[in-house]
């Protein structure tokens, strides 16, 4: 087995090499729809045929600042580093070049050059790429913090500034298109082209892997090239109408008549497992232990079970309290107040609890709070999972109120939900187990029946990351409330 040998530098392009992409007007989109709204996301949609024109031109330099004045212009540069920081890095990933990452993680100085501005990058290539350097143009922005949509640097000006960072040794190698307009490739020892083969002798384990994105932000699904933001905004209307009858549905129909008719509006249930019947006559209610996927757990989970079980909440809106065809225990995250409200639902209910705390959209678990383990012995672990086409149903910096719309906005939305066994006595705290083992333990095989991953991240540790905050909900008064909500939609005026 031969062990990889760190080799000194490298510089990487990273449109069309780490990414497969060479096309960044995408990332642009992300940024016109996620920093502003609906206007600049179609304003920019509609200047893609003159972008394509200008690149056949040979002008592709003047179609990427045409790009990124639509982008960007008049926002503030603290929108546009939010983006970079919750939306982008998601997209980057799944866009990777396995092979490209595999050549440029054997080195110990990397550098990554782009077409884009640095500020939309750098964040990712930095805490994912594990990359050293950034080079990439800079936005021009006025004094009051706003981008004016110009950047102060070229192509030129970008390959000077690559030869700066390497005045006492040439890099080892550079990773380059054919088509690479970058001039500093000349002072690179060596030069690569795709398609990348790797040392087949190296062992695979050896190799350094890209951090994963768990945590991401944004409403949009798939990744917005030409065609697929023409399809966004073409059912755009059609499902905000969609999603205002499945509302009205929900509502006013009774929750067992829900599972017949919501296929008819193109949702699906999918139940796994055998869903535990109401117990009468007892002194304590069942304790439903939950993977948070969405605000729609609870709800769907009721719509299985066909009755309503209350939910314990923290952070959701009055509007989707109002909304909700269940009722919902709302927490105050002090945990002996918590624990009584708990105890007093239990003691007339069955109840739904999420105890991640928050959602995760990847493939792995936040960790579960002990607290539900101190509380009851009848525990059953269900894992939730959903699916949808166009828009994500959770946000951390967005409007959370929007958040039931915006699922049921989505073309056929799918849920499958896995009921689990209820705990054995000795897997609880009644055998001398500690509320933290209990805990660990749903994680646990919650996970397995997922295929995810169980990590210790929290709340705290989402809202960190997407928001800049540790995701505290403070109350705040109806005027500030409504501010929030005017302060929402004007980026859709823009």
């Amino acid at each position: 087995m031969q062990k990889m040998v760190m080799e000194n530098s490298i510089v990487s392009e990273f449109e069309g090499i780490l990414l497969k992409d060479s096309d960044p007007f995408s990332y642009f989109m992300l940024v016109a729809f996620e920093a502003s709204g609906l206007i600049r996301f179609a304003l920019l949609l509609l200047c893609w045929p003159v972008i394509r024109f200008l690149d056949a031109l040979g002008m592709g330099d003047a179609g990427l600042k045409l790009m990124v004045f639509v982008a960007t212009a008049g926002l503030r540069v603290l929108e546009i580093e939010s983006v970079s920081r919750a939306v982008l890095p998601k997209f980057f990933m799944d866009d990777i070049d396995m092979e490209a990452w595999r050549v440029f993680s054997r080195y110990d100085k990397r550098v990554v050059v782009t077409k884009m501005p640095r500020i939309m990058v750098e964040r990712f290539v930095k805490e994912h790429l594990r990359a050293d350097e950034v080079v990439g143009s800079e936005l021009v922005v006025n004094r009051f913090g706003f981008a004016t949509g110009l950047v102060n640097s070229d192509i030129g000006f970008i390959s000077s500034k690559v030869a700066k960072l390497f005045v006492d040794d040439e890099p080892s190698l550079g990773l380059r298109r054919a088509t690479s307009s970058f001039q500093f490739f000349s002072i690179c020892k060596k030069q690569m082209h795709s398609p990348f083969i790797t040392d087949e002798n190296c062992d695979d384990h050896q190799l350094l892997r890209p951090v994963p994105v768990i945590f991401h932000d944004g409403r949009l699904v798939m990744r917005p090239t030409p065609s697929t933001a023409l399809l966004i905004l073409s059912w755009m209307p059609l499902g905000i109408l969609l999603a205002i009858i499945r509302i009205i549905i929900g509502v006013m129909l009774p929750l067992r008549i829900i599972p017949y008719v919501t296929p008819l509006f193109g949702g699906k249930i999918i139940v796994k497992g055998k869903p535990p019947s109401p117990i009468s006559g007892s002194s304590s209610g069942v304790l439903f232990v939950c993977t948070h996927r969405t605000l729609m757990d609870p709800v769907v989970l009721s719509t299985v079970l066909m009755r309503k079980i209350p939910a314990v909440t923290y952070s959701i809106s009055r509007l989707s309290e109002i909304l909700s065809p269940i009722p919902t225990v709302r927490l105050t995250r002090i945990r002996e107040v918590d624990a009584q409200k708990i105890k007093h639902e239990l003691s007339k209910v069955d109840l739904v609890v999420c105890p991640e705390g928050t959602t995760c959209r990847e493939p792995f678990l936040l960790r579960f709070s002990g607290l539900f383990a101190e509380l009851t012995d009848r525990i059953v672990p269900v894992a939730m999972n959903y699916r949808v086409g166009f828009f994500h149903a959770t946000t951390a910096g967005g409007w959370k109120a929007l958040d039931p719309i915006f699922f049921f906005m989505n073309p056929r939305p799918v849920y499958e939900v896995t009921f689990l066994n209820q705990l054995p006595a000795e897997a609880t705290c009644s055998s001398g187990k500690s509320p933290h083992d209990v805990a660990n333990y749903v994680q646990r095989i919650l996970a397995a029946t997922l295929g995810f991953e169980c990590t210790n991240f929290t709340r705290k540790d989402k809202y960190r990351v997407l928001a800049g905050n540790d995701g505290t909900v403070s109350c705040t008064s109806l005027v500030d409330q409504v501010k929030k909500v005017v302060s929402t939609f004007k980026p859709f005026l823009q």
